[in-house]
């Protein structure tokens, strides 16, 4: 099984590797820890974990990043004795690493499946204990932890019933890895269930709720003002914003004729659109440019930059971190991936910030989530194009709808928060402080 596994991983790997590469060169800094991808980490790194007991935490990318930094910032208290060294996959998710955790908690790139590579990796790290964000399953990682009988954890699990099939299919081979866990974090009993049906040990598993509720940082400190880059665009103070947030291809378009249509009845209307990829800027800009819409890219904003009054129809958000301060401006927010796409990104942070929130059909990743705030008013959920113009001008139109609907989605966050710290304290069980 585990030759089977290997073999196919490696042909998979060559034939894929073209794309894998030129995905990591379009984002940027890739150069930066290229070799820790291959389990080369430095002397530096391999000093500072010497007969250090270590915690390894592993986050893919940007959204697990703002779950597994909350989650350290509870448990390192609680672990004066360990070093902490958590892993990422993407250049956006090491950026926000190195923004939020401080310098001696050690960030490093998580390396390809590959045996070798990963033997090397925990060779080096050497962890007393190891915590997945997420549906994190990688077979050599787990066999290795099993076989060296290293504590693994699992935490904020979710299986959508697409993953539910697929591990199910493949149960031969992902039925021993499930029962391996030390711990398992589960959003809600569906999950618990479905990952019982998959091989968790049910005294592993524990039903703490979404992390993703206690994630949010609606108070932590601006580091750039929105209202303040409208302003330079020549945004008047009065404008009705729409924020359309982690955008997938096509979506961005669609929201931009949205609002060339709305744009008679409410002359102070003005979309920021924010791709869920920045790299994906020029290709909005172009489609953009394709309507004839003016915009303007958020790098090319500089500080004394100052735009005429009316000169700029659109903002395209293409930098990271930022989109938490573009929804604090906003009047409406749109989140994205949920129109032209299937999945759906995070509608939590619009709605900790009391804002209005919609999204379109396809919000498989949060099956528990959307529909709590659609239930309680605290969003609408829009099943095409056509509902989202008419939900969009309805919402502009009506300030105490609005608020209404803000409200209402605050209280679905205030009501499911708790989460972190239930998960902490799993996590310091299974470590044995």
């Amino acid at each position: 099984m585990r030759f089977l596994y290997n073999l196919l991983f490696n042909i998979g790997f060559l034939i894929s590797a073209p794309w894998y590469f030129v995905k990591m060169y379009r984002r940027e800094g890739w150069k930066d820890g290229f070799g820790e991808r291959f389990g080369l980490y430095s002397a530096r790194l391999k000093q500072a974990l010497t007969n250090r007991q270590v915690v390894w935490f592993h986050a893919v990318s940007v959204g697990e990043v703002n779950l597994c930094t909350q989650l350290i910032r509870a448990v390192e208290p609680h672990l004066p004795l360990h070093t902490i060294v958590v892993s990422t996959t993407t250049s956006t998710g090491m950026a926000l690493l190195k923004e939020r955790l401080p310098q001696h908690i050690h960030k490093v790139y998580y390396p390809i499946d590959r045996r070798k590579h990963v033997l090397r990796a925990i060779g080096l790290i050497h962890p007393s204990a190891v915590i997945l964000v997420e549906a994190e399953i990688w077979p050599n990682l787990l066999w290795i932890l099993q076989r060296r009988g290293i504590p693994h954890l699992l935490v904020n699990a979710r299986l959508s019933e697409r993953s539910f099939r697929g591990y199910r299919r493949f149960a031969f081979l992902f039925r021993p890895l499930f029962a391996g866990f030390t711990g398992v974090g589960a959003q809600n009993e569906g999950d618990a269930e479905r990952l019982r049906q998959l091989g968790c040990r049910p005294e592993a598993i524990h039903v703490v709720g979404s992390l993703k509720f206690d994630s949010v940082r609606i108070d932590e400190r601006k580091s750039v003002s929105a209202s303040a880059i409208l302003a330079q665009l020549g945004v008047p103070a009065d404008a009705l914003v729409l924020v359309a947030g982690s955008t997938h291809d096509g979506e961005e378009r669609i929201l931009a004729e949205v609002c060339r249509r709305l744009k008679p009845r409410f002359p102070n209307l003005f979309p920021v659109l924010v791709p869920r990829h920045q790299e994906r800027g020029s290709a909005v800009g172009a489609d953009l440019a394709a309507l004839g819409m003016r915009y303007v890219f958020r790098k090319d904003i500089l500080p004394r930059t100052q735009f005429e009054a009316g000169s700029v129809e659109c903002l395209v958000v293409n930098t990271t971190g930022e989109l938490l301060h573009f929804y604090q401006r906003a009047d409406v927010v749109f989140v994205g991936k949920s129109l032209t796409a299937e999945g759906g990104q995070n509608p939590i942070e619009p709605a900790a910030l009391g804002k209005a929130v919609l999204f379109g059909p396809n919000m498989q990743n949060f099956p528990d989530i959307a529909p709590a705030f659609v239930r309680m008013g605290g969003a609408f959920q829009v099943a095409d194009v056509a509902e989202l113009e008419k939900v969009i001008g309805e919402l502009l139109a009506d300030p105490s709808r609005r608020q209404a609907m803000g409200l209402k989605a605050k209280e679905v966050v205030r009501e499911n928060q708790g989460s972190i710290g239930r998960t902490a304290e799993m996590i310091l069980e299974a470590v044995g402080n």
